[in-house]
C-alpha cells in the first residue's frame, strides 16, 4: 500500500474516530465507515491491520490522555496536603506544570512523548515498538547526560491499557480504604 493511500486511509478513519460515540463504535463499523468514504474495501488483510493500527493508536492516545489528566488532579490534590517533598522534586514538578499549561508536548531522549512524571526517575511514556502503541511506566536512570530506562516497569498494550483504567477508581477505593485501618 502506497503511502498516499496509507494517509488518505488514516486521515479519514481519525476523522471518523474523532466524531463517533466511543462508548457504541467498533473497529468494524469505523473501518465499514472509511470504506464507504473513500471508496476503497479496506477489509483487505493489509488496509484491515492498518486501519486496526490507527484505531489501536487514537484509542491509547486518548486513554493515556484521560489517564494524565487524572493523575495530574491526583498529583494537585496530593501536592496540598503534602508540602514536605523534596526541592528537586518541587521543582521539577513545577516545570512540568509550566509545559502542560503551554500545552507544550515533552519526548525524551529516544522520542517518546512523556505524558507525565510521577517523581524524579519514574514516569509514564507513549511509545511506539513493533509497530504497537504502548503505555510505559518505567524507572529511568541518568548515563552520559541521557536518561534511560531500566528494566524495572511495564508496558502496556491499548486493550491492557483500557482494561487498567477502568479499574482506577476500584483501586484508589483498595488503596483508601487500606490507610483507613492503618489509621
Amino acid at each position: 500500500m502506497d503511502s498516499e493511500t496509507e494517509k488518505r486511509i488514516e486521515e479519514t478513519v481519525l476523522e471518523i474516530l474523532r466524531n463517533s460515540n466511543m462508548d457504541e463504535a467498533t473497529e468494524y463499523m469505523i473501518r465499514q465507515s472509511a470504506s464507504e468514504k473513500l471508496g476503497l474495501d479496506l477489509s483487505y488483510p493489509p488496509r484491515k491491520k492498518f486501519v486496526r493500527q490507527v484505531v489501536n493508536s487514537y484509542l491509547t492516545e486518548q486513554n493515556a490522555k484521560a489517564a494524565a489528566e487524572h493523575q495530574q488532579q491526583q498529583n494537585d490534590a496530593e501536592e496540598e496536603e503534602e508540602e514536605d517533598d523534596d526541592d528537586d522534586d518541587e521543582e521539577d514538578e513545577d516545570s512540568d506544570k509550566k509545559k502542560r499549561k503551554a500545552g507544550d508536548k515533552e519526548y525524551d531522549d529516544e522520542g517518546d512523548l512523556i505524558i507525565c512524571r510521577l517523581s524524579k526517575s519514574r514516569r509514564v511514556t507513549l511509545t511506539e515498538f513493533r509497530g504497537r502503541t504502548l503505555v510505559s511506566i518505567r524507572e529511568y536512570y541518568s548515563k552520559g547526560g541521557k536518561d534511560l530506562p531500566t528494566s524495572k516497569g511495564i508496558s502496556l498494550t491499548a486493550e491492557q491499557w483500557a482494561s487498567f483504567s477502568k479499574n482506577v477508581p476500584a483501586i484508589e477505593k483498595a488503596i483508601k480504604k487500606m490507610k483507613s485501618r492503618l489509621d
